[in-house]
């Protein structure tokens, strides 16, 4: 396959609002080095993280949960101060188009799809990880080069390409805090921002597991979370029941959590991979020591949770919900509508779509 010299992208150019992010149509298109893939991206997911990443909300110092934000950040990526310009995008569903140096696999043509936070345990970090779009150069352009270990063949996925791109960090992170929670059959499960990407995940994956699903959300979305499998759904401003649950999986924080702390049982588990609500929390400690329970933060993910993961999507056993398509190029627009988080599911973006 002859290769173009350059490709169509988006460029993060500094931490700030959407006027960081810079169209452009001369970038280099990056080749494989040693160990690497080259892939062509045919649908890259919208999510939280790449927001975040934009606005620097992983600095230590920012405490505003989902604010735009003008203020000055040094170390705003996963692993501290990014790279400018940087290719941002961590959800990725690629064709493979070249391999790098020592790279016997997969062959051209592939269908490939690989984790948002890809693991680099070592001794004195034993849940370290390097993410995709904020450590190296992501989906948010016409060709991504990723290590040839992190990337999964979804060829023969029932899928499309776009419901491909809504896996990896929805479904990823999802299935995350459902191993680290350990939830299964019989789990009594709640589930907080049920309507969205990673809340509608968890609603599937839990529910596959024979775990009895409550999910939280707007009474609008209701019926999609019933549609993933929750058993019953409550309102975002409705009472919680205390004692019922054995599992919260909460993706919202803020001023709900000691309220999920006491909805749990006692010896029950909290696990958590998102703030939308706000990071900061109160609660009161005796109830978290006195009745046992364990809290779980969830951003490192084995290989192994991703490739049972996978298995299930080649095998047809998951779905997700798709509210809306874009060209790569209104990046700025899908970011604007997913942060009202008036759709349910994901939204995907489209790097090919102009040229149509």
């Amino acid at each position: 396959m002859s290769l173009p010299a350059t490709m169509s992208g988006v460029y993060l150019t500094r931490h700030g609002g959407p006027e960081a992010l810079e169209w452009r149509q001369d970038i280099p298109v990056p080749p494989p080095g040693p160990g690497q893939v080259l892939v062509r991206v045919l649908a890259a997911g919208v999510n939280n993280t790449d927001i975040n990443t934009r606005i620097g909300w992983y600095a230590a110092e920012m405490t505003g949960a989902t604010e735009e934000t003008d203020q000055e950040v040094e170390a705003g990526g996963w692993g501290g101060a990014l790279r400018f310009p940087l290719i941002q995008g961590g959800d990725l569903c690629g064709e493979v188009v070249a391999l790098g140096e020592g790279v016997d696999g997969p062959d051209p043509g592939a269908r490939m799809i690989c984790p948002i936070n890809q693991p680099r345990p070592t001794e004195e970090n034993p849940v370290g990880f390097e993410a995709i779009g904020s450590e190296y150069d992501g989906a948010f352009a016409q060709y991504c080069v990723v290590p040839a270990a992190d990337l999964y063949d979804v060829s023969d996925a029932p899928l499309t390409d776009v419901e491909l791109a809504a896996i990896p960090c929805a479904f990823g992170t999802a299935a995350g805090l459902l191993d680290r929670a350990g939830v299964g059959e019989g789990s009594e499960v709640l589930i907080t921002g049920a309507s969205g990407g990673v809340g509608l995940a968890a609603v599937q994956l839990a529910a596959a597991m024979g775990a009895r699903v409550t999910g939280v959300s707007s009474p609008a979305k209701a019926e999609a979370v019933l549609a993933a499998g929750a058993g019953a759904a409550i309102g975002r401003d409705d009472a919680l029941p205390q004692d019922r649950f054995s599992h919260v999986i909460d993706l919202v924080a803020g001023d709900a959590f000691a309220a999920l702390i006491d909805a749990l049982k006692p010896g029950g588990h909290y696990a958590t991979a998102g703030a939308i609500a706000g990071p900061i929390v109160t609660a009161d400690l005796r109830r978290i020591y006195l009745r046992d329970i364990t809290i779980h933060g969830c951003t490192f993910q084995s290989r192994e949770v991703f490739a049972r993961l996978v298995a299930q999507v080649n095998a047809g056993q998951v779905r997700p919900l798709i509210s809306k398509t874009y060209p790569l190029a209104q990046i700025a627009e899908a970011q604007a509508d997913f942060q009202t988080k008036r759709y349910p599911g994901k939204l995907v973006l489209l790097p090919w779509e102009e040229d149509r």
